[in-house]
C-alpha cells in the first residue's frame, strides 16, 4: 500500500466527534479505505496555505477526512466509496455570504416586480390584484427604481392605474423605501398635512405625494389595513426554496442579518424538516432578541446548521436607495446628507445591552457619519475589555476614510460591505460621484489595513451569487462599462479569501468551515472554470457544477 499523508489524515480524524482516539499511527490502518466520497482531479483551492498542492480530497460523514496527492487519497477508497471525477474543474470551499435577508421576498404573498419597464410592473401587480379581495393590500417586491428603460421610477399615479380598489405597496429590493398608491395613503390616514415622521419621509412634489416613502415612513402603511395572511407552512416553503436557490449558486452558508420570532421559527421548522440547503447564522432583533435574552440564550447558541449570531440594529439609510447618512451631500442634492435612524445615545445603549447579555452586535451603518457613531460606541465598550476580540460588526460599512479604517482595525471590528454592488448597481453610483466611490465598498482598503473584511450580498438589495461577487470585487465594472472606485479592486485570490475564510471568521466559525482543511465540514463548490484564469469580466458566468453540504451532493448541474 502506498504511503498515506498521515499528518493530514490525523488532522481529519481528530475533527470527528468520537474519532480522536483513533488518530494514532497504530490505528490509522484501520481507517484507511474508509472514505465515503473522494473528489479527484482538477484544480483545488483549499484556502489553507499550510496544505500545499492538493490533487484529491476524501470525505467521511460530513467532514473532510484528508487531502493530498491523488495516489494517497485513493488509498482511502473502499468498496462503497463514491469516486467523483473532477478533472478539468475547479474545487473550492463552499462560499459564504455574511449578510443577507433570505426570507425577505416571500412570493407566496407578494409579486416579483424585477422588470425593466413600468408596464411590466403594472401588469404583474394587476394580475395579483385580480386574485386579491377588494380592500386588501397588494404587495410587490424586488423593485428597483433605477433599472427602468423609461428612465424614471414607478409613481403613485402608475400604481393608481393598476387598482383604486386595493392599497398597493411595492417595496424596494433594498428594503428602506417603497412606492404606494393613493388608496394606500387613505388606508394609512396619511394626508398632505401629515408631517414626515422622525427618521422617515413621505416624498412630495408640485402634484402632491409622489408615492415614494422612506425609512420609518413605511411604518404608517405596514401597520394599517388588511395584509395577506402568512402561516408557518408558507414560511417554511419559502425557506426551502430560497436556501435551495442560494446553495445552487455555490453558497453553503449565509447569514440572515435581521430576524424576529417568525423568521427564527421558520428556520427551525425548515431545519427539522431537513429542508435547509444552507447553513444559517441568525442575527436576532426585536421580539426574538428580547425572548432570547430572557431565556439566557447568547450568540453562538445552536449547531453547525443553525446558530445564533450577533444581534442586529440599524442606524442609517441605504446605499442603493441613496438615503445613507454622510458628512457630505449626495451629488446634485446639496441639502441631502441622508437619514439617521438611531442617535448616539441609542447606539451606545444597544451596545451596552448586547454585551451585558452575552451577545455580539452588528449595527447597520452605511455612511461615514454613522460608522463614526458606531465606532464611538465600540471604542467606549472596548476601552476596558478583557478577553478575546468580540468581533463586533459594522454592517455594510459603505463609505470609509483613513481615520475610520484605522479605528476599525484598532477595534477588531468586522466590516461587511456589499460584494456585488459595484457591478450590479452601477447606475446608482452617479449620485455619489467618482471621488466618493473611491472610498465606498472598500475591499481593497480593508485588506490593505489588515482588516478581515467579510463577504456580504445584503440580498434582496443585492444579488447573492458568489461568482458575480468575485467579478465585482475584482473589476469594479458595471454592465455599462463604468468602473467605480478602481483603487478598491482586489485580486481573484483575495476575493476568494473574502468569500470563504473571511466569511467564516465573521461568524466565529473559522475552525469548522471556510477552507478544505481536514477535520472541517465538507462544504464544497465545484466550478466549471477557474476564476483566476478566465476573462475577469466573465467570472459571473462560470457554471456551478456541483455543491456539497456536509459531504452530501445537494446540487449537480
Amino acid at each position: 500500500m502506498k504511503k498515506i499523508n498521515r499528518r493530514n489524515l490525523v488532522q481529519g480524524l481528530a475533527g470527528f466527534s468520537g474519532l480522536a482516539a483513533f488518530a494514532s499511527y497504530g490505528s490509522l490502518n484501520a481507517w484507511q479505505g474508509k472514505a465515503d466520497v473522494i473528489l479527484s482531479g482538477g484544480t483545488f483551492y483549499t484556502m489553507d496555505p499550510a496544505l500545499g498542492n492538493v490533487e484529491a480530497i476524501a470525505i467521511r460523514g460530513d467532514r473532510i477526512l484528508a487531502v493530498g496527492s491523488a495516489d494517497d487519497i485513493l488509498d482511502l477508497k473502499g468498496q462503497s466509496t463514491r469516486i467523483i471525477n473532477t478533472a478539468g474543474m475547479t474545487i473550492t470551499p463552499g462560499f459564504i455570504d455574511a449578510h443577507s435577508h433570505p426570507l425577505f421576498a416571500n412570493e407566496a404573498v407578494s409579486v416579483d416586480v424585477d422588470f425593466r419597464t413600468i408596464p411590466e410592473v403594472q401588469e404583474a401587480l394587476r394580475a395579483r390584484a385580480a386574485v386579491t379581495p377588494p380592500g386588501e393590500w397588494v404587495m410587490g417586491h424586488m423593485y428597483d427604481d433605477t433599472k427602468f428603460v423609461e428612465g424614471r421610477p414607478v409613481s403613485r399615479t402608475d400604481l393608481d392605474a393598476v387598482s383604486t380598489g386595493h392599497p398597493i405597496f411595492v417595496r424596494h429590493r433594498g428594503g428602506h423605501t417603497g412606492v404606494v398608491n393613493s388608496m394606500a395613503f387613505d388606508v394609512a390616514g396619511v394626508t398632505l398635512e401629515t408631517p414626515d415622521p422622525p427618521d422617515g419621509k413621505f416624498y412630495r412634489d408640485e402634484n402632491g405625494f409622489t408615492g415614494r416613502i422612506a425609512e420609518h415612513a413605511l411604518d404608517a402603511f405596514l401597520e394599517a389595513g388588511v395584509w395577506p395572511t402568512v402561516d408557518r407552512a408558507v414560511n417554511q416553503e419559502n425557506a426551502r426554496l430560497i436556501t435551495k436557490r442560494m446553495m445552487s449558486s455555490g453558497l453553503t452558508s449565509t447569514t440572515d442579518a435581521y430576524g424576529e420570532t417568525e423568521e427564527w421559527q421558520t428556520y427551525q421548522d425548515a431545519y427539522h424538516a431537513n429542508e435547509l440547503s444552507c447553513r444559517i447564522s441568525f442575527m436576532p432583533s426585536g421580539n426574538i432578541y428580547a425572548a432570547m435574552k430572557a431565556a439566557g440564550i447568547r450568540s453562538g447558541f445552536g449547531d453547525d446548521m443553525l446558530r445564533v449570531g450577533a444581534v442586529k440594529f440599524s442606524a442609517d439609510g441605504s446605499a442603493s436607495e441613496r438615503t445613507m447618512r454622510m458628512s457630505t451631500p449626495f451629488k446634485g442634492r446639496p441639502d441631502d446628507y441622508g437619514i439617521l435612524t438611531m442617535n448616539q445615545e441609542e447606539i451606545d445603549a444597544a451596545v451596552d445591552d448586547a454585551v451585558a447579555h452575552g451577545f455580539r452586535i452588528g449595527i447597520h451603518a452605511n455612511g461615514d457619519v454613522t460608522i463614526d457613531m458606531v465606532l464611538n460606541a465600540y471604542e467606549r465598550v472596548l476601552a476596558d475589555w478583557r478577553g478575546p476580540n468580540p468581533r463586533f460588526r459594522i454592517e455594510h460599512c459603505s463609505l470609509v476614510n483613513p481615520d475610520l479604517l484605522q479605528r476599525i482595525k484598532a477595534t477588531g471590528a468586522i466590516p461587511t460591505p456589499f460584494y456585488t454592488y459595484a457591478y450590479y448597481h452601477g447606475e446608482k453610483w452617479h449620485e455619489y460621484g467618482p471621488d466618493k466611490m473611491e472610498w465606498m465598498f472598500g475591499h481593497g482598503s480593508f485588506l490593505e489595513y489588515g482588516i478581515p473584511v467579510a463577504p456580504a450580498s445584503d440580498y434582496t438589495p443585492g444579488p447573492y451569487q458568489p461568482m458575480m461577487a468575485i467579478q465585482s470585487m475584482v473589476t469594479r465594472r458595471d454592465p455599462e462599462g463604468n468602473v467605480w472606485g478602481p483603487s478598491q479592486r482586489i485580486s481573484v485570490a483575495q476575493a476568494m479569501q473574502v468569500c470563504t475564510m473571511n466569511g467564516a471568521y465573521a461568524s466565529f466559525e473559522e475552525d469548522i468551515k471556510g477552507s478544505l482543511t481536514p477535520g472541517k465540514l465538507a462544504d464544497i463548490a465545484v466550478l466549471a472554470s477557474d476564476p483566476h484564469k478566465v476573462d475577469p469580466d466573465t467570472i459571473k458566468d462560470i457554471e456551478i457544477v456541483r455543491v456539497m453540504l456536509g459531504g452530501q451532493s445537494l446540487y449537480e448541474a
